[in-house]
């Protein structure tokens, strides 16, 4: 799949490929330590590793797998706003379904409109059957998202020395695609 294949318009949003030019307002969004909180990263990431991740893990997540992470733009402002998208997990062989944004757009039904349309990429474009998403216990809103879409909690895990809550969604309960 190409990139091309990877850019998802749906209501409000533009979802797309992560450019190099994403990496300052990536950056930006991660200095509000409340986005943080709920990352598993520790507390705000530098701008090299942001920088780090999206030039060798996102960039490199399109050409192996065909997909990765995707920025995020609110169409009415013509701007990124954080990031959502599938990401393929060698070390327990599943597809995880994320998502970030920038505090302001919280509480607005952007992450359950991207999250929905990324659910159907993986469904219908990539052929998945099964997904993953993973949340700290304290991130209700996010658990709120992931239940509105159907998925199911799984188990308690352990991830980069934290307690992480796993969810796994079906082909068959995501009724919606």
């Amino acid at each position: 799949m190409s990139n091309s294949n990877l850019f998802i318009e749906t209501e409000r949003l533009l979802i797309r490929p992560f450019t190099l030019e994403d990496i300052e307002p990536s950056y930006l969004m991660n200095l509000d330590e409340e986005v943080s909180t709920y990352t598993g990263d520790g507390g705000v990431v530098s701008k090299k590793e942001i920088e780090r991740r999206i030039t060798e893990n996102v960039f490199s997540d399109y050409k192996k797998y065909g997909f990765g992470r995707l920025a995020v733009e609110l169409k009415a402002e013509n701007k990124f706003i954080g990031f959502t998208g599938l990401k393929y997990l060698s070390d327990v062989d599943e597809v995880d379904l994320g998502y970030r944004f920038m505090k302001e757009y919280w509480g607005k039904g952007i992450a359950t409109e991207s999250a929905i349309a990324c659910v159907k990429l993986g469904f219908n474009n990539l052929g998945l059957n099964k997904m993953i998403a993973m949340v700290l216990p304290e991130n209700i809103k996010s658990i709120r998202v992931l239940e509105k879409l159907n998925f199911e909690f799984e188990k308690d895990s352990i991830e980069d020395d934290l307690m992480a809550k796993i969810y796994r969604l079906t082909k068959e309960q995501a009724t919606y695609i």
